[in-house]
């Protein structure tokens, strides 16, 4: 290897610039994040502290992510979770049922591959040698029985434990001083996925909590994708990286429109610290549950979607209607989700609830989503310059939900129904 000089005067200097890097990373991690992406073209202007497009882009190392790799999570994580519909009314049949009907309804061929059950799973109490134990009454047959089933199917088991001294339903055992031994049994069974929740903490410190889990995740179980659930109290996106694959930033959603907006509110302020290997998690989906109307829930998952949020579906799959399974099995908005450029979309444009929200997606193309969060019939219009294109480019629009395509220069309107979206894949001409 070559080797430069080593003068006392180079490495002082060397010393130096090291020591003012470290402190400018210090002092930009306290802050909140700003508007940013992470596209290679706009880094250097970043860098330059260049206006492009109508944006101030602020370069941010993404080191901090880096430190957890498990090659787990390249893009947002897609399956089903039991807990929005069900709580803890679960059992091992359902959960089978449930693996049985992503594979039936196609849901599985198009990216929903984890089966995660929630909270309620466990015993109440842990065996005489410290073990978890698969609740006998509701999972008989033990927990990787029903991994092997899962696996059968060609999806993946996800299971639940807190970074407490009891879950938060309080009926099963937390995790906290026994990360080692409960992550050697989710190997054991053959888990693909943990959600780790924060009741119960006992005084102590998120940090620690959740580093000790973290290090039994990198030691112990390499191959399970870890779901942090710290609700974004201590603004996890600036640190969890380092530790997981997810982490939530809001508290728990409702299946309502108030909760569901301000979610993704919530969740838009972290952009910038999301991306392969490690995403922002504004909570599941609640699309199908019956709580807000067809309009509500084709936002919800556009947005979602655009976010690089988890598609973790929250409804009942065996039962759900055809329109709850047209929205989940919009494949076209799917692939905003999962493009391999993995840069979170965020709100570009907003007057009085008309919203426009956008970001990069692989090979020069960008995602847009017009948002009427109004009680009333609106006409939204983007601007090419609040989604990073010339004012002269022009574009193939595609309408995601309505499947056809046209041609636009400058911007796009469109007439938007209350409380729902429009949204557009547009490719340079």
């Amino acid at each position: 290897m070559a080797r430069g000089p080593s003068t006392p005067s180079l490495l002082l200097a060397l010393l130096v610039a090291a020591a003012a890097a470290a402190a400018a990373t210090a002092s930009e991690a306290s802050r909140a994040p700003a508007v940013g992406n992470w596209t290679e073209e706009l880094r250097g202007a970043a860098r330059r502290g260049r206006h492009v497009h109508g944006y101030a882009w602020r370069s941010r190392s993404r080191s901090r992510r880096r430190a957890f790799e498990n090659g787990l999570g390249r893009t947002p994580q897609m399956g089903w979770n039991s807990w929005n519909h069900f709580g803890c009314g679960i059992n091992e049949d359902l959960i089978k049922q449930t693996a049985d009907a992503l594979v039936n309804t196609g849901l599985a061929k198009l990216g929903y591959e984890y089966v995660n059950i929630d909270d309620c799973w466990a015993e109440s109490d842990r065996d005489y040698q410290g073990n978890f134990v698969a609740n006998r009454q509701t999972f008989p047959s033990g927990i990787k029985a029903l991994a092997d089933y899962v696996h059968a199917k060609g999806l993946k088991l996800g299971i639940y434990s807190d970074a407490g001294t009891r879950t938060c339903s309080q009926k099963m055992p937390g995790s906290l001083d026994h990360e080692e031994q409960d992550v050697k049994t989710f190997s054991s069974w053959g888990i693909d996925y943990l959600k780790y929740d924060n009741c119960n903490d006992a005084g102590r410190s998120v940090m620690e909590r959740y580093t000790k889990m973290s290090n039994a995740m990198k030691t112990y179980g390499k191959s399970i994708f870890f779901s942090l659930c710290e609700w974004g109290r201590e603004n996890p996106a600036t640190w969890a990286g380092s530790m997981g694959n997810s982490w939530r930033t809001t508290d728990d959603i409702a299946d309502n429109w108030g909760s569901m907006t301000s979610r993704a509110d919530q969740n838009d302020r972290w952009a910038s610290y999301a991306g392969p290997g490690g995403w922002n998690d504004p909570d599941m989906l609640e699309v199908g549950n019956g709580g807000m109307s067809e309009a509500e829930y084709r936002s919800h998952f556009s947005i979602w979607a655009l976010a690089k949020a988890p598609l973790l579906i929250g409804c009942d799959v065996r039962s759900m209607s055809q329109q709850t399974k047209d929205i989940l099995s919009n494949w076209e908005v799917i692939a905003v989700n999962q493009d391999s450029l993995g840069v979170q979309g965020k709100k570009v444009q907003s007057n009085n609830g008309l919203e426009v929200w956008a970001g990069p997606l692989s090979n020069n193309r960008k995602a847009v989503v017009l948002w009427n969060r109004q009680g009333y019939q609106a006409t939204i219009t983007a601007q090419w310059s609040s989604i990073g294109l010339a004012s002269s480019t022009a574009v193939t629009a595609r309408d995601l939900w309505a499947h056809s395509s046209f041609s636009a220069q400058g911007q796009l309107s469109a007439s938007v129904a209350p409380h729902d979206c429009k949204m557009y894949v547009l490719t340079p001409k």
